[in-house]
């Protein structure tokens, strides 16, 4: 108290005492984030460890959502070349069909549904779309959603995948049989391709790879096999049906000379005719089997004898000679067949059976 008032009167002067700044205050244990032993330590670095590893599962989780996934990229279409084995005709990119299919890609900006192409290998060569581009990607399926990219000049959305030749040829063919069929010309012409080029040892063996009826490959190979200029009287050779391709090759078989001569005369015509009206222009006075008046065992009724012959690969291997009365006779000649052959040859005897039990 006598302390007090001194200092109010002023005799006496004694010093302040300096505040302590709380960060002069030692932390207290409980504060201290740092633990004060070993064990205490280690359950630190153990928690720590525990967090970072929750993390990495909880980004492993995540990714395996992606698992198989393949990187959509936007490529130059005119560095990507069309496959050896395209199998599109140019009247494909001409018609309605393609033209809608340019307007919706011209009016999302792009391909919504992406290509797929295969990466060239080092030091293979492949023109590109246009003239004087090399080609950095081939195609595998989407030509017609690549042509209209092209045309728009607009990049073309992809996916990319390395692949085997034989794996490129069957997914190309399964994926653009699935969009939009193909025509038995552009069937037949991919497949004889792929068989000239020794992809597949035989038509029996890529019709099973493909998953297409071996009968229905053999058809479209054999129309191919037909001479130019029957296939030129027709507007488009994808206007020729399957079922047309056994007439038109018997025809072409029992009267070649007159095939030709009626197909350069309709493709010569100015006259717009349907393929339909061609296809029967040119049948119509040779759908009529040969009749042979070489009996099978008896004189006894020639007239009612036939003969076919058996044509593969646009060689005559023998004769199919049949009566009305019952009875089948096949002569072959001495030769010797592959497996395409032989699947062609079964396929004729199938068609001319077919022809004797109407008969």
């Amino acid at each position: 108290m006598a302390k007090k008032i001194f200092e109010k009167a002023g005799l006496i002067n004694l010093p302040n005492k300096p505040a302590v700044a709380a960060s002069d205050v030692p932390d207290s244990p409980a504060q201290d984030p740092r633990p004060k032993t070993a064990p205490g330590a280690m359950l630190q670095f153990m928690g720590q460890q525990s967090a970072a590893v929750r993390e990495v599962e909880e980004l492993r989780t995540r990714l395996q959502e992606f698992d198989g996934a393949q990187v959509v990229r936007m490529l130059e279409p005119a560095r990507v070349a069309p496959s050896r084995w395209a199998n599109r005709h140019e009247t494909s990119f001409a018609d309605a069909e393609f033209a809608l299919l340019k307007d919706e890609i011209r009016s999302a900006g792009g391909n919504v549904q992406p290509i797929k192409v295969r990466p060239l290998k080092p030091g293979q060569v492949l023109n590109g779309s246009t003239p004087g581009a090399v080609a950095d990607f081939e195609l595998i399926y989407g030509h017609r959603r690549h042509r209209a990219c092209l045309e728009l000049g607009l990049k073309v959305a992809a996916l990319i995948e390395p692949m085997s030749d034989q794996e490129l040829f069957q997914q190309m063919d399964r994926e653009n049989r699935s969009r939009k069929n193909l025509s038995p010309w552009e069937q037949g012409c991919m497949y004889r391709k792929a068989l000239d080029e020794g992809l597949y040892p035989s038509l029996r063996k890529l019709a099973e790879a493909v998953g297409v009826d071996v009968g229905q490959a053999s058809r479209s190979v054999a129309l191919t096999r037909l001479p130019a200029e029957i296939i030129q009287a027709f507007p488009s050779p994808n206007e020729i049906q399957y079922r047309w391709v056994k007439e038109l090759a018997d025809a072409a078989q029992r009267d070649p000379a007159g095939m030709l001569a009626a197909s350069r005369e309709i493709a010569m015509s100015p006259m717009a005719v349907s393929s339909k009206a061609i296809f029967e222009q040119l049948i119509s006075e040779r759908n009529q089997p040969a009749k042979s008046v070489e009996p099978f065992n008896t004189p006894a009724e020639p007239a009612q004898a036939a003969s076919v012959d058996l044509v593969v690969s646009g060689k005559v291997l023998g004769q199919m000679r049949y009566r009305k009365s019952g009875g089948v006779s096949i002569d072959l000649d001495n030769v010797t067949l592959d497996e395409e052959q032989k699947t062609e040859l079964l396929c004729r005897l199938e068609d001319v059976l077919r022809e004797v039990l109407k008969w």
